[in-house]
């Protein structure tokens, strides 16, 4: 059975060393004079649209405000991150790239692809910045996409489905996170979860989750390769 397997970015695949924070937080108060209170929020699983909402209607601004000034927040922070990346210490978690590697060498047995709550660009710079390099995933979905991430599921199956002429659904779709929202993202759609401890939560917050397989690292390439291919 031919896979879809989409990974998050943000504590999956790598630690950005908190550039996109300190770009969001520059940009915000570049266009909206405020921030919220970002300091004591956490990003962790969420789209970027949702985050600033969030940030920005607990800081009483209003819908309407909000949306008609985020084009100009998001072209504000794509500016600001790359100098962000430069800068950070940047870290891909072990077992990531040989992982990554088997997928392109499955002979067509597999689809690499991405699932994250950042804009398209944003993940293009912080994958190409950690050197994984965007190019290398098939398709994806972003928070450019939807702001509600478990939307994005049926987005990224839909262009599977497209690009490749295959219906991918049930087992032969895996969603590999780092979150409580990454196994809501495949209980949505009813697709095959794998969660791994490398991120903000725990294995035991993960596992009280109830994903299908779960991991405290990619590290064991073998064993997380069986999981999928189960």
């Amino acid at each position: 059975m031919r896979r879809l397997i989409l990974f998050d970015i943000d504590g999956t695949l790598l630690s950005a060393g908190g550039a996109a924070a300190r770009a969001f937080h520059r940009a915000l108060l570049e266009v909206f004079g405020t921030a919220g209170p970002i300091d004591d929020h956490s990003f962790a699983g969420k789209t970027d649209p949702q985050i600033a909402r969030e940030l920005l209607m607990a800081a009483g601004l209003g819908e309407e405000e909000i949306t008609g000034r985020l084009p100009e927040l998001w072209s504000t922070y794509l500016r600001d991150l790359p100098a962000e990346l430069e800068v950070s210490r940047i870290r891909v978690f072990p077992g990531v790239l040989p992982l990554l590697k088997r997928v392109e060498q499955s002979n067509g047995d597999s689809v690499l692809g991405l699932l994250t709550g950042n804009l398209l660009e944003g993940a293009r710079l912080k994958l190409d910045a950690s050197g994984i390099g965007f190019n290398r995933f098939r398709l994806g979905a972003y928070g450019s996409d939807h702001a509600d991430r478990p939307e994005l599921p049926a987005v990224a199956v839909r262009r599977a489905e497209e690009r490749f002429d295959h219906r991918f659904e049930g087992k032969s779709v895996v969603i590999i996170g780092d979150t409580p929202y990454d196994i809501a993202c495949g209980e949505s759609l009813g697709v095959r979860t794998l969660a791994v401890a490398t991120g903000s939560y725990s294995e035991e917050q993960l596992a009280a989750c109830g994903p299908d397989h779960l991991f405290s690292s990619l590290e064991d390439v073998d064993a997380v390769w069986r999981a999928v291919f189960e």
